[in-house]
């Protein structure tokens, strides 16, 4: 028979997992959603207003580091990715 912390303890290592997946999932999806933005806009040159999607992206990986969802080398990474990417398709 389990003691009414270790119940408890599941419950909440239930619902941080969800938690902490749902960030790092929305914060992923942004970024694809970037991307599909630069290679669908490729031909049109047209010029978004990036640097403020860049600094979201940036704000929401350094809030999941933060609380430690990834590691600050893995968002180190891919906010590199993203930079590349973006000099690929604006210039």
């Amino acid at each position: 028979m389990s003691s009414k912390s270790v119940l408890k303890r599941q419950k909440q290592n239930i619902k941080n997992k969800l938690y902490n997946r749902y960030y790092y999932k929305t914060t992923i999806r942004f970024i694809r959603k970037l991307k599909h933005y630069l290679i669908n806009n490729l031909n049109n040159k047209k010029k978004i207003d990036i640097k403020i999607y860049i600094n979201h992206i940036n704000s929401m990986l350094d809030k999941i580091t933060h609380k430690k969802i990834i590691h600050i080398n893995k968002a180190s990474r891919i906010k590199s990715k993203i930079c590349n990417i973006i000099n690929k398709y604006i210039n």
